[in-house]
This record gives structure tokens, sequence and C-alpha cells, in this order.
């Protein structure tokens, strides 16, 4: 049997892992059970608490050189059940932070630097990005006369981020949140810069960049006097945002800002009445709930609000059908797309990951699966049935069920009439000709 030496320690290395106390580490398992990643094909022997003890021992190399932080999801089931509290995701995390970036697996770190250099992960040039919105904006305008896309609205209530997926390919999945605004009559706005949702920066371990692009977020709202911001759906848009924001105003308390989220946004809208829903729309199909990873357990344990029961309430206004998936809430399992494993190249291992999540849905015998997260809706949605193909079933956003049950009533003319004022003298501001046949 060979004889661990425990290694000298780089000091900086030390100093951040000192905030974990090891010593405390029962090494009873626990963070291996509920973790996804245990068992992976390829990946056998290694497990989180195999990690935990390496790293202990000083072999903090082995763990960075590994794809192990890689595969980690940073789903924090591990940190939720561990009986010491010792937050294994922020270790992974500083893990990846200490590879150097020209090794950093897939397009991460290219689309961390695309965010930061011209405002999204996919580059798109801002003038293309104007013309999508007007464009889409008034293709949607045929359903919901006087809908435009507001753009750098000053004074606006609710601040919202699009993603570059969205913005570049899948453009009318944008009509959902639209739709709501609509039917809400909201005043709300997007930004023309700097207006990617996602935030892969907490993904790749740049710790900088994540709070470049709070930073970002809360200079626009200040500049134009915006009351709140939705923080961007789950994953590393809101969680990045909320970790990033967090560092910002510990520097500064002036970078304080109004934000809400999606959740308590819906909620409010549908308890003061300002939207209608028809549940009957939905009828004769069974729904589920996925606990995703970031806006539960992980928000709850770093900011003391996770969101469990408000997503349920707002499904129960829209369905008379609903099922729970098991285990639910904060013993939920990863859907495997976490931790940007979903854009990451580990597509058979994210599968692998998935195999609890797709038993989960199995079982719940659902039509439907609802999610809050573009990451777990392209995973649900396409890789595991990619890799599980025996149980068929749908996946939506819950503001696409918000919007597909709501009872869209036109605006008074007067207001569509202002509205469409409004549209021209923007896009003439921005130089999109809207008349053009093609824009």
């Amino acid at each position: 049997m060979n004889m661990v030496v425990p290694k000298t320690m780089d000091s900086g290395v030390r100093e951040f892992l000192n905030k974990f106390d090891f010593s405390a580490c029962l090494v009873c398992g626990t963070c291996s059970n509920g973790c996804p990643i245990t068992g992976t094909p390829g990946m056998e022997g290694w497990n989180t608490r195999k990690v935990m003890r390496m790293l202990a021992y000083g072999m903090v190399d082995e763990v960075v050189e590994s794809k192990f932080p890689w595969l980690c999801t940073g789903c924090g089931r591990c940190a939720y059940s561990c009986p010491m509290g010792i937050d294994i995701p922020a270790v992974m995390a500083h893990m990846k932070s200490m590879r150097e970036r020209d090794k950093v697996p897939g397009s991460l770190h290219k689309g961390t630097m695309n965010n930061v250099d011209s405002g999204n992960n996919l580059a798109i040039p801002k003038d293309d990005y104007l013309m999508g919105m007007a464009d889409l904006g008034e293709e949607m305008s045929e359903e919901c006369p006087g809908f435009y896309v507001p753009v750098d609205k000053q004074d606006a209530d609710i601040l919202f981020f699009p993603n570059s997926k969205e913005v570049y390919g899948d453009y009318e999945d944008q009509f959902w949140w639209w739709k709501v605004f609509y039917a809400a009559k909201e005043n709300w706005t997007v930004p023309s810069e700097g207006w990617e949702a996602v935030d892969w920066a907490l993904f790749t371990g740049n710790y900088e960049a994540n709070k470049v692009l709070a930073q970002r977020k809360i200079d626009y709202m200040k500049k134009y006097n915006i009351k709140r911001m939705i923080m961007p759906d789950c994953g590393g848009g809101s969680y990045g945002c909320r970790t990033g924001m967090e560092k910002c105003v510990l520097e500064d308390p002036r970078n304080e800002v109004g934000f809400t989220y999606l959740y308590d946004y819906l909620v409010q809208i549908i308890r003061e009445g300002r939207i209608k829903l028809d549940k009957s729309v939905n009828a004769g199909k069974r729904f589920t709930w996925h606990d995703s990873c970031k806006h539960g357990r992980e928000l709850a344990r770093h900011f003391g609000k996770g969101f469990f029961e408000e997503p349920r309430w707002i499904i129960n206004q829209c369905v008379d059908d609903f099922v729970e998936m098991t285990p639910n809430r904060g013993l939920n399992y990863c859907c495997g797309a976490g931790g940007g494993m979903w854009p990451a190249p580990y597509e058979d291992e994210s599968a692998w990951h998935a195999r609890h999540k797709y038993d989960q849905i199995k079982r719940s015998g659902a039509d439907v699966v609802l999610v809050g997260c573009s990451n777990c809706r392209d995973q649900i949605m396409k890789r595991i049935p990619k890799y599980y193909t025996d149980y068929k079933y749908e996946v939506k956003y819950i503001w696409q069920l918000v919007a597909e049950t709501l009872i869209l009533e036109p605006w008074e003319e007067d207001m569509v009439a202002r509205a469409k004022k409004e549209a021209e003298a923007q896009w003439e501001k921005f130089g999109v000709d809207t008349s053009a046949e093609e824009y």
C-alpha cells in the first residue's frame, strides 16, 4: 500500500481553503452519495469525498489538472447534505479558477471574454441585436397591437435581460416574457448594450469577470433610473449576477439596486390582477416542476431565500393537474446541465448526471416538465431524450406556461397609438429603418 505524504500548499490556495474547515470533514461520504458525478464512466475511482481528501493532503495540482471540477454541476446537493456544512461547490469553483485560461474546456472562457468585451456571449453586433428586436417586436404586434421592444427606456419599472441563444437562434422564446409584459401593461425595457443574461464567468471561476458583468448591470440601472431588474433566469445568469452584485455592494454600498426574481414578479402580477389566466387551456395534461439547483437550495444556502413554494403557487394558478417529482425542493436531483455542463464538451458525462432526473420525470407520469432555467430546459428537452428514449414528455418554461394561459386583452386605441409613436421615435434614434421590407 502506497503512503500518501501531505504536500506543501501554495499560500494563496491555503488562504482560500482556510475559509473551509477541512478538519471538520467526517469522511462520511454523504457528499458523494448525493453527487451526480459519482460513478461517471471514465471517472471511476473519483468522487467528492476523495477530492476533498486530496485537497486536505495538498494534492491541489492533481485536482486542478483533472476534469473533476469541470464535471461538477455546482448543484450544491453535497453541501446541502453535509453534516458539517462545508461549501464544496465554492471549493470546486476555486479549482476551476486555477486552471490556465487557455485550458478551460470548450467555449466557456471564450464566451466569458466575448461577454466582457462585446456585451454578450456570442459577440452579436449591436446593430444585429437591435434589428432583431425591432423585427420580432413587429411580428408580435400582429397578435398584440401596440407591442414593441422598449430599449434603453428612461425611468422604467422593470429591466429585463435576454440571453444570446434566444437573440441568435431561439428567437420566438422571447415572446413568452413579452406577452406577459404586454398583458400586465408593464413599464419595462431591455439594454441596447451589455444585455447578456448568462454569466459564464461563474462557470469558469473567473471572479473578476463575474464582478465586471454585475457592475455593468448596476451602472446601467443607475444611468436610466430603473426601479427593479428581474434577475436573469436560473443558472449562471441569476446566481452569477447575485454573487457579483454582492461583491460590488461590499466594495461600495452605493451599488445597491432594486431587483426581483421572476417567481416573485409573476406572483405579484397574478395576485394584483394585472394579468388574467384561463386554466382550461391546459386541461388534459399533467404537469410537474423541476426545482433548479441555483434557484432552490443554493440560493437558500447563500442568500437566505430559495424559491420552492412560489413556482408551485404560480403553476397551480395555471393548471388543475400538478404532480410532484420525488425527491423535490432542497433534495431534488440536478438535471446535469449546471456549472457550464450544457455548453461544455462533456455530453456523455452530463447525460450520466441526468440519469436520476430522467427517472424522476418518468416516475411522475407527467406530460409536461416545467422549468425556471434555460440550461435545465435545454438539458431536459434535448439531451435527456437523446440518451433515455422510452418516456416522452414536453418541456416548458414556467413563464411560457403563464404566457400560454393568459387571457390576452388588447390595449385601448389611445395606448396603441402612443406606443406606435414611441416605437417609431426609438428605432429612428437607433438608426433602425422599420419601413424597409427586411430590417
